[in-house]
């Protein structure tokens, strides 16, 4: 049986707090090693992007995935902070004017709109960067293959293949470059790239941190593959049926733009059906891990119930 919501909150509410110190450690105007100088204007915008608001999902999925396997350390905790970073990377850029162009993010102006349009740019650039930095740093691991093993992973997840690859076939599903009609398998394809990869790697992040064997790992990718997808439809769902004020950020705004997503290709009860259809392919997936996946499984549910 999985933890009630309140005690599973709880926890995603700990680690949110842990992860938010240290994200705050490191986003200072102090130069680290190595480093010649950081522009105040550029930390400021970072700062804005990263701290004060989210759920922090992703890097929660990090460290449970590897308190799982009976990995818990501080190691695991900078690789989150590295997955949240990346994350936050992405979001600045998605709410570019040449983007999405979303005004408002976590309930507070975009970094575009608090600062300016280039130094949202360069903070995305930046956040980027750190996120790839602290993976490779000796902090999250002691083992450098395993340091090697994050940083692959990340940018695969995020990059050509993942989530910028997601991005561009978003874009182009606005019909900025013609036909933009696209069938279901299509929209599955974007959406695990676009979102589901980098919270796929979340979770085999905290696999690979605990040098987890080739069946766990399997069957944590194919966890963190259907929670992703359900994620994503559960991201439409609000997106057609909450408000701005509920979700801190501008709803509406795929239909308003013309793309496909799984709630205009099945409905919204069908919709419904498919993100309870992939918490059931996410729950299976975790057969065998016994009570010490009930975490993971909250989460899963989590993901695709939250309100906002």
């Amino acid at each position: 049986m999985s933890p009630p919501a309140t005690d599973f909150e709880a926890r995603l509410a700990g680690v949110a707090r842990t992860v938010e110190e240290a994200l705050e450690a490191f986003l200072t105007d102090a130069v680290r090693p190595g480093e010649i100088a950081r522009p105040p204007r550029l930390v400021a915008a970072m700062r804005h992007a990263v701290l004060g608001g989210g759920k922090r999902l992703r890097p929660f999925l990090v460290v449970e995935a590897a308190r799982m396997l009976g990995r818990e350390s501080a190691g695991a905790l900078q690789a989150a902070a590295a997955v949240e970073l990346l994350h936050c990377y992405s979001l600045v850029h998605d709410d570019l004017p040449s983007m999405d162009d979303d005004d408002l993010r976590r309930g507070r102006p975009s970094v575009h709109r608090a600062f300016d349009e280039a130094t949202a740019i360069l903070a995305g650039d930046a956040l980027q960067a750190s996120a790839f930095e602290l993976l490779a740093d000796s902090g999250a691991h002691e083992n450098a293959a395993v340091r090697a093993e994050l940083v692959l992973g990340l940018a695969r997840a995020c990059g050509l293949g993942g989530m910028v690859g997601g991005q561009m076939l978003d874009l182009a599903a606005e019909g900025r470059y013609g036909e933009a009609a696209l069938g279901e398998r299509d929209v599955r394809q974007l959406q695990a790239m676009k979102t589901g990869a980098l919270l796929a790697f979340s979770v085999e992040a905290g696999a690979i941190l605990a040098q987890a064997d080739t069946e766990a790992r399997a069957k944590l990718g194919a966890f963190g593959r259907a929670l992703g997808a359900a994620f994503q439809v559960a991201d439409d769902l609000l997106d057609r049926q909450a408000s701005a004020e509920t979700l801190g950020k501008r709803t509406g705004k795929d239909a308003g733009k013309g793309k496909a997503t799984l709630v205009d290709l099945l409905g919204i009860e069908g919709a419904r059906a498919e993100r309870g259809r992939l918490v059931g392919e996410a729950l299976v997936a975790l057969d065998g891990f016994g009570a010490a996946a009930d975490v993971l499984r909250a989460a899963a549910r989590f993901a695709a119930e939250r309100r906002s």
